[in-house]
């Protein structure tokens, strides 16, 4: 009975990829006629279907930017570069997306660490750094070992320093794991999808009007309060919006 019923969810997923394959192909040749409405319709019963790729976002992102909406367009373009951060095709495109936007922020200056430590830490995942710090560590207890055993004068100080020195770079993966993690958890993008929105000082509609925004602007989302985002930007302005007018990455 149980070899029946994984057949059966064998072939219901064969079944199910198949037919992704058929929508995204039409999709693209719907997108090739100049259809890019139909081709969108086409391509999101693939992500209703529960299925997800950075080309798929990507021709999703090429035909919203086809028929203008700036919104949609930087929205699929950053949920592709998710999946596929090196794409060059991607970030080409993302960029001109972003230039059709009307809003131009301009990024707080960032001091020598924070440069630093953004380079520093996009290296890696917080996962891949965490892996880091298991395996110098398992070097670090191996070199102390060998020093600790060893007879030789000078094998001896080679061995602790070289145990120091993994030491040192355990001690180092490790608080960028955390760090990186703790970026990951903080770390809620968003899109502006309206076409244009007030941005609050609180949430309420009643409230003062701190700022404007249009679609395609990406934000920061700080806090919630029931229907309402508090966001933030990178020049350090931030407010209250619907929760309507923004989709988060």
């Amino acid at each position: 009975m149980k070899k029946l019923l994984y057949l059966l969810i064998l072939l219901v997923s064969f079944s199910s990829i198949g037919q992704n394959e058929n929508l995204f192909d039409q999709g693209k040749e719907l997108y090739k006629n100049g259809k890019y409405q139909q081709a969108i319709t086409t391509w999101m019963q693939i992500l209703d279907n529960g299925q997800q790729s950075a080309e798929l976002y990507f021709n999703l992102g090429n035909a919203q930017y086809k028929l203008n909406h700036i919104g949609p367009s930087v929205y699929y373009y950053e949920k592709a570069l998710q999946l596929s951060p090196n794409d060059a095709d991607i970030k080409n495109n993302l960029a001109f997306a972003e230039n059709a936007r009307i809003d131009s922020i301009e990024p707080l200056p960032q001091t020598i660490f924070s440069k630093w430590y953004k380079s520093i830490s996009g290296i890696f995942t917080f996962n891949s750094w965490a892996l880091l710090s298991i395996a110098f560590s398992i070097f670090f207890v191996v070199l102390f070992l060998f020093y600790y055993f060893a007879f030789s004068e000078k094998r001896k100080r080679l061995l602790f320093v070289s145990s120091m020195f993994t030491g040192f770079l355990l001690v180092a993966t490790l608080a960028m794991s955390f760090l990186t993690y703790d970026d990951y958890s903080k770390n809620q993008p968003a899109v502006i999808f309206a076409n244009e929105v007030d941005v609050k000082t609180e949430p309420s509609m009643g409230s003062n009007i701190a700022f404007t925004l249009h679609e395609g602007t990406k934000v920061q989302i700080s806090a919630q309060d029931g229907n309402w985002y508090r966001i933030s930007l990178a020049d350090g302005k931030d407010g209250w919006i619907p929760a309507t007018d923004l989709k988060q990455l």
